[in-house]
C-alpha cells in the first residue's frame, strides 16, 4: 500500500468553486526575486522605411520598394547568369573551331592559327 500516490485533494475556492489543490497558484514567498530575461531577435530595421515616409514620399512608395526591389535582384541575377552561360558557350565554340581549324586544316590551317595569334598578339601591345 505504501506504493500508491498520494490521494488528490480537493478544495473549495472563496468563490464557491472547487479545483484540484496541485492546481493551485504557489503562495509568495519573501526572499530575492529571479527574473528571467528571454533575450529575442531584434525587429527588422525601418529606419529607411521612417526617413521615406517623413519625407512625404508615402506609403505606397515604400511598399512598391520593398516589393518590387526583390524582385528586381532577381531579374538581374537571371539576366547575369544567362550571359554568364552564353560567354561560356561562346568560349567553348571558338575553343572548338580553333582547335578543328588547328587540327584538320593542314598547312593553311596551321598558317591561320598563326596570324590570328600574331594579330592577338599585336593588338595587346598596343
Amino acid at each position: 500500500m505504501s506504493n500508491l500516490p498520494e490521494p488528490v485533494r480537493v478544495v473549495q475556492l472563496p468563490d464557491g468553486t472547487f479545483t484540484y489543490a496541485d492546481h493551485l497558484p504557489a503562495p509568495i514567498q519573501p526572499g530575492p526575486q529571479v527574473v528571467h530575461q528571454h533575450i529575442h531577435q531584434a525587429p527588422p530595421d525601418r529606419t529607411m522605411q521612417r526617413i521615406a515616409l517623413g519625407s512625404g514620399i508615402g506609403a505606397g512608395t515604400v511598399a512598391a520598394g520593398v516589393y518590387f526591389g526583390p524582385l528586381l535582384v532577381g531579374a538581374l541575377t537571371a539576366i547575369a547568369a544567362n550571359l554568364a552561360l552564353l560567354t561560356f558557350l561562346a568560349v567553348a565554340l571558338a575553343w572548338g573551331v580553333h582547335t578543328v581549324i588547328k587540327s584538320i586544316g593542314g598547312p593553311d590551317g596551321q598558317q591561320a592559327v598563326k596570324t590570328f595569334a600574331r594579330a592577338r598578339r599585336g593588338r595587346k601591345g598596343k
